[in-house]
């Protein structure tokens, strides 16, 4: 009758902050990792799952193109990694070739052949084989410049066909070159870190 009442517990306890504590009580891991997931959509169907991968692709492709065009590693072709195909890029952009103009060339002496003048009609029999030649010439000076500036830097790296590969691009017009070119016209001390030589 006289019964002492026994005291209710609070429903929710103060919490006591600590100094220099964080002022919240530590979540168990399950909460944490649920936290942490991030909600995973499925495709609906199968159209939207082949949408999904195409869109994927396509991201990977344009950033594989960009990779490409700066020169990144990672996205070239196996015929342009290396440091030494990296100098011969740097050595053939570095200078300006006639044969990057022999395309430019080839639609002029076109364009003369359609003209009812005589010496238009001589300039177009003689020009094409004189403009080839100089081209070829150009080709083997570069190849061989090339060659030797690479067995001198790195004697140690594979140089085969390094010579023609540089041959190659000095005959494509420039703005067209893949990878791009990272060094401008004239700046032949940019070519590998050191001077090259002419």
């Amino acid at each position: 009758m006289f019964r002492r009442r026994t005291q209710e517990a609070p429903e929710d306890p103060p919490q006591v902050v600590k100094p220099g504590g964080k002022g919240r009580p530590t979540p168990k891991r399950a909460e944490a990792e649920k936290r942490r997931r991030q909600p995973i959509t499925a495709p609906s169907n199968r159209k939207e799952a082949y949408k999904r991968v195409r869109e994927k692709q396509a991201a990977e492709r344009v950033k594989a193109r960009e990779g490409m065009a700066k020169g990144d590693e990672r996205y070239l072709l196996k015929r342009d990694k290396g440091p030494v195909r990296r100098f011969a890029r740097d050595y053939v952009d570095a200078r300006r070739t006639v044969g990057s103009y022999l395309m430019y060339g080839m639609f002029a002496i076109v364009a003369l052949s359609l003209l009812p003048v005589t010496a238009a009609k001589l300039a177009v029999l003689f020009a094409p084989p004189v403009l080839l030649a100089v081209v070829f010439i150009e080709g083997i000076m570069i190849s061989r410049g090339v060659k030797k500036q690479a067995a001198l830097r790195y004697p140690d790296e594979d140089a085969k066909g390094v010579g023609l590969y540089a041959a190659m691009r000095a005959m494509q017009i420039r703005r067209l070159r893949v990878p791009s070119p990272q060094v401008k016209v004239g700046e032949k001390d940019k070519v590998g870190g050191e001077p090259v030589a002419k």
